[in-house]
């Protein structure tokens, strides 16, 4: 009796501690951050120095940076070559986008020279090609008429990205918040953003394209291109819908977003749907890439900038692998982690990542 008593005690204190560790097992922790590998799917590295690459080599990530046809931006051959100099220096540590110019959009020989110019980047390592708000928001043909995303004279050029297996990488249009005044937007970085960009505050441009026509357009342009693969930066802007970025998602299935400076709308989201959030993310942990759109100008102090860096990325960290009960710059009350499964979160840190960049 006493063998037999002693045997199922094993046998319990076995299930105990097997069952524990299974359940352990099956969430990152807060410990696993630097032993796991990882990769920034959206920054822009346009500067020499190299305290962003110190801090990305220490924190165990890679880096995708992403050449962007911005006026605040220096010139895109001078991001280019920026981006292969780190390229060259920290093999395997760094990928990049290239991207291309509006000026001259008029001329008849604008499509040949872009793909010409394009060829050339992909030829030098370039794995996508980005287009940014400024198609839509920003430029006008000789006409006066806003150029959106659609045009059929954009039409050889992704076509030609199609045939070459490339991927186009999209910040068109900006979340609904952009529409509304400061006071009435959800998250903060919004608010601050908008503040300081009044140019791109659509709220106080009532006479330029709306939300819903520039995200029209770009869901024009990939039915009109259904074998493009199509990242949308910033959550495709539909960060404000899990309902409506589903949709997106079933729609186009040669499409992903990354979730560059929009962690904070689905953290507002899961304040009022929590478990639909976090279950949005199971189902779609295919189409998630893991960016924080950080961009160094080198007038930064290093360490200030590596110690803001390494912070951000491990909050992020923190919110999709626990539960934990946090706080963030995004909003003004606490809320949950989502703490989603190994295999999920090793996807949107990473696999997500090498899945719609080959290359990285």
């Amino acid at each position: 009796m006493k063998i037999q008593t002693n045997i199922i005690l094993f046998l319990g204190i076995f299930v105990i501690i097997f069952y524990g560790c299974g359940k352990r097992s099956e969430n990152f922790t807060l410990e696993d951050f630097k032993s796991t590998d990882k990769i920034d799917g959206h920054v822009h590295y346009a500067i020499e120095k190299t305290y962003f690459m110190e801090q990305t080599i220490d924190d165990n990530f890679r880096l995708f940076t992403i050449d962007t046809d911005a006026e605040e931006f220096i010139d895109i051959n001078e991001q280019e070559r920026i981006a292969l100099l780190h390229k060259n220096a920290h093999p395997g540590k760094i990928s990049y986008a290239t991207t291309f110019k509006m000026e001259g959009w008029d001329n008849p020989d604008w499509v040949d020279k872009t793909i010409v110019n394009l060829d050339n980047s992909i030829s030098k390592g370039a794995i996508a090609v980005k287009v940014w708000k400024n198609i839509g928001m920003t430029f006008k043909d000789k006409n006066g008429k806003f150029i959106m995303i659609d045009d059929p004279k954009f039409d050889p050029i992704f076509k030609h990205l199609t045939e070459k297996g490339i991927p186009l990488v999209g910040h068109i249009g900006e979340p609904k918040n952009c529409w509304l005044p400061l006071e009435e937007m959800t998250v903060n970085n919004d608010r601050d953003y908008f503040s300081k960009h009044p140019e791109f505050h659509m709220y106080l441009h009532p006479e330029y394209p709306s939300y819903e026509t520039i995200v029209t357009a770009r869901d024009n342009m990939l039915r009109k291109n259904p074998d493009l693969h199509f990242i949308g930066c910033h959550l495709a802007s539909y960060e404000w819908s899990i309902e409506v970025l589903g949709k997106f998602f079933d729609e186009f299935p040669n499409s992903a977003v990354d979730l560059a400076h929009r962690i904070g709308h689905m953290q507002y989201l899961a304040l009022k749907d929590y478990e639909n959030v976090r279950n949005f993310f199971i189902k779609y942990q295919d189409r998630f890439i893991y960016g924080s759109d950080t961009l160094p100008d080198g007038t930064e102090n290093p360490d200030e900038f590596k110690k803001n860096l390494h912070e951000t990325w491990l909050r992020d960290w923190r919110y999709f692998s626990t539960g934990d009960i946090m706080t963030s710059p995004y909003l003004n009350e606490e809320f949950k982690g989502l703490g989603l499964p190994k295999t999920v979160v090793e996807k949107i840190f990473r696999i997500n990542a090498q899945k719609w960049y080959p290359g990285i």
